[in-house]
């Protein structure tokens, strides 16, 4: 028997925390009933999951994929206002797989994409620390001293930022280009911390996930994970 949520989770549909809220929100059937208890158990193989009327169930195998994002695509799988979206670049994937993480509209780079839920739940979990590696080009020239306040931490609206690791790469006349690693996940954080220290993002682009680089992967190119490559993601987030 396993736990509802987790059961979506390793679905692939979602986190194990939106299943939380898909639950009880009364989005979830088993057996034909509405479930609303966070606790309640399945057993997998036997009892019929519904989410919004439609069965799920674990994949036969999973997959990996690695996506180079360009600028100005959404990471959903939907867009009610009719944007580009990831799942339009991978036209030749036919499993069913979703984003692990986000990048936002303007933003480019290293984009994992895959059906194994328990993966992708532990990688976005602020428990696990996964790192996430940036390119980042800001306005005007930044000092040693902002490098510091941004290495150390940023109080924002939503609480104080991590530590973070910044290398100043470039100082230009009117822009200066960063590299800055963190090991959070929150909405538009580096975008955040740059504007607070009064130098916002002019370009940002996500180089590494965890053990994961994204090399010379053309802009709007994707390749499936290596042997190697997957091992060292579950190595990370302690699955065997």
């Amino acid at each position: 028997m396993e736990r509802l949520q987790k059961y979506i989770a390793r679905c692939g549909i979602t986190s194990r925390r939106k299943a939380e809220k898909m639950i009880i929100n009364g989005l979830v059937k088993v057996n034909g009933k509405i479930v609303t208890e966070l606790g309640f158990k399945v057993a997998p193989g036997k009892d019929l999951v519904e989410i919004k009327n439609q069965k799920i169930s674990t994949p036969d195998a999973y997959v990996y994929y690695l996506l180079n994002k360009p600028r100005q695509v959404v990471t959903t799988l939907s867009d009610p206002r009719g944007r580009r979206k990831i799942i339009d670049l991978l036209p030749e994937v036919k499993e069913r797989i979703y984003p692990v993480g986000r990048l936002d509209y303007n933003s480019e780079g290293l984009l994992l994409l895959t059906n194994d839920g328990q993966l992708t739940n532990r990688l976005t979990h602020p428990r696990y620390g996964i790192t996430k590696t940036y390119l980042v080009l800001v306005e005007g020239q930044v000092n040693k001293n902002t490098i510091r306040k941004l290495a150390k931490g940023i109080l924002l609206e939503d609480g104080p930022t991590y530590p973070a690791k910044v290398k100043l790469l470039e100082l230009r006349p009117q822009t200066t280009l960063l590299k800055i690693t963190i090991s959070e996940g929150r909405n538009r954080q580096i975008r955040r911390m740059c504007k607070h220290v009064d130098h916002p993002v002019i370009s940002l682009k996500r180089i590494c996930f965890g053990p994961l680089e994204l090399g010379d992967l053309k802009s709007g190119a994707y390749r499936k994970l290596n042997n190697e490559e997957i091992k060292d993601l579950k190595k990370v987030c302690g699955i065997k």
